[in-house]
């Protein structure tokens, strides 16, 4: 459980999930239902996919064994593997609870792997929409069941260099997608070569790592209401077409993504530092890196806009699933709802508090994924940094939170977000059209979705 990454997981080809779910333990409801989840949790708990736990996870899982004194808790500290887990499931060699990306829920959830939630919440009198935004919980919500505890949303926003923008004579309100003409004359008037190579990037829109988070804030789909993939959604093109714009403003993609690869993004030299970047699409968590380097960068930030010109955000985070065949669901169950309690997020920021006291670092805050504990912890620990630049920042990812869209649920979600990918990174080389690639890409995640739920 950490603030400040997101655990990278390989894609598994759906075959491979569809093959694992032959070997579950049986129809997840029907285990479900069969859970005293209201029963004094005791006995051992097993988590899997616990790793890198930081300052803010340690106290949570503090808080968590402290209130449930009969568990023994054991955690495996490696990172969440798809392959190993529906293998494990397969198996019946299973933990009791998996920490994991919320875009992976709903392919187990369809195929019976984890077990449906709502018993569990009503079990300890937790409604959703009052602990968690909902946005959020609608990231692990499939068939109008709720099938994961969700942590954490941390929303994009459009991170500026001022020392860049203001050499350029460009304006916080130019970095406007929603006005298509204004961004790109401001990336043009930022942007700087050397030799046919960019050395600064008037603006870097992340756009094969934030391509969900395009298609929707211009007006595009993902998934149906059903989780269906609908990248070949005409609206669609808009989102690619706007990013093709932008890398060719700036020498084309090929170009562009050689020199963000070599940005020393966590190092002394990092794009913000060095001045190699204008403007980035970047989450909450960024402005911690840079922390350490108040006197030496000049930040701001805007939200980033959709097509219409409002203020937009998706959420993303991990979340917390009871595997089918766990041994201990109910201590699983108590276990999860404890580390998201405003009282464990408050140890977790009296100990963030902790850190950067002794670090000398900014408090930016915690994005807990609930509002009341984002408010209370807010209040308590975000306070004047001294730098105008920092404060006005953290003000701004504090209020894109209220602008939160999910990407949806669906069994197919890490392959919809694979072929996205692909789909973008081809449009922007050249070689295929917009609608060409987004049709591939509508293909091939079709496929996946029915090797999922069987057609």
């Amino acid at each position: 459980m950490t603030t400040r990454r997101r655990t990278l997981t390989a894609l598994v080809p759906a075959t491979v999930l569809a093959l694992a779910a032959c070997g579950g333990g049986g129809d997840a409801q029907d285990v479900a239902a069969e859970v005293d989840f209201s029963a004094a949790p005791t006995g051992t708990m097993k988590g899997w996919a616990f790793d890198n736990a930081d300052d803010v996870g340690e106290a949570r899982m503090d808080h968590a064994a402290e209130q449930l004194g009969d568990v023994e808790i054991d955690l495996d500290q490696t990172a969440f593997d798809a392959q190993k887990f529906t293998t494990r499931v397969a198996g019946g060699e299973v933990p009791d609870v998996v920490q994991m990306d919320r875009r992976f829920v709903a392919t187990y959830a369809a195929q019976d792997l984890i077990l449906p939630l709502d018993e569990c919440l009503a079990a300890h009198d937790v409604d959703p929409d009052e602990r968690w935004y909902p946005f959020v919980v609608d990231d692990v919500t499939y068939e109008d069941q709720v099938w994961a505890v969700p942590q954490f949303y941390q929303p994009p926003a459009i991170l500026l260099n001022m020392r860049v923008m203001n050499a350029a004579g460009v304006t916080p309100d130019q970095i406007d997608p929603s006005k298509p003409d204004v961004l790109l004359a401001a990336v043009a008037a930022m942007y700087r070569e050397s030799g046919g190579v960019p050395t600064t990037l008037g603006f870097d829109p992340v756009a094969t790592g934030q391509a969900g988070l395009w298609v929707l804030s211009q007006g595009g789909t993902l998934i149906d209401e059903e989780g269906r993939p609908t990248l070949d959604d005409p609206a669609n093109t808009a989102a690619l077409d706007l990013l093709k714009q932008i890398m060719d403003a700036q020498g084309g993609y090929a170009k562009v993504k050689s020199l963000t690869d070599s940005f020393d993004t966590f190092g002394d030299n990092n794009q913000f530092v060095a001045d190699q970047v204008g403007a980035q699409v970047n989450a909450q968590w960024y402005p911690n890196v840079l922390s350490p380097y108040v006197g030496d960068v000049e930040l701001g930030a805007v939200p980033l806009r959709g097509a219409d010109g409002e203020p937009f955000s998706v959420a993303s985070g991990t979340a917390f699933v009871i595997p089918a065949g766990a041994q201990n669901p109910g201590a699983a169950c108590a276990w999860m709802l404890e580390l998201t309690t405003l009282e464990a997020w408050e140890a977790a920021g009296e100990a963030r508090a902790a850190t950067r006291e002794a670090d000398g670092g900014i408090n930016t805050g915690l994005f807990t994924g609930s509002p009341e504990a984002d408010q209370v912890l807010r209040d308590a620990y975000v306070v004047p940094t001294g730098d105008a630049g920092f404060d006005q920042v953290i003000a701004t990812y504090y209020d894109v939170l209220g602008y939160g869209q999910t990407f949806g649920a669906s069994p197919a979600g890490q392959d919809i977000e694979g072929e996205l990918n692909n789909a973008v990174t081809a449009t922007l080389l050249g070689d295929k059209s917009a609608q060409e690639a987004l049709d591939e890409a509508q293909a091939a995640a079709q496929r996946a979705y029915d090797n999922v739920t069987g057609g």
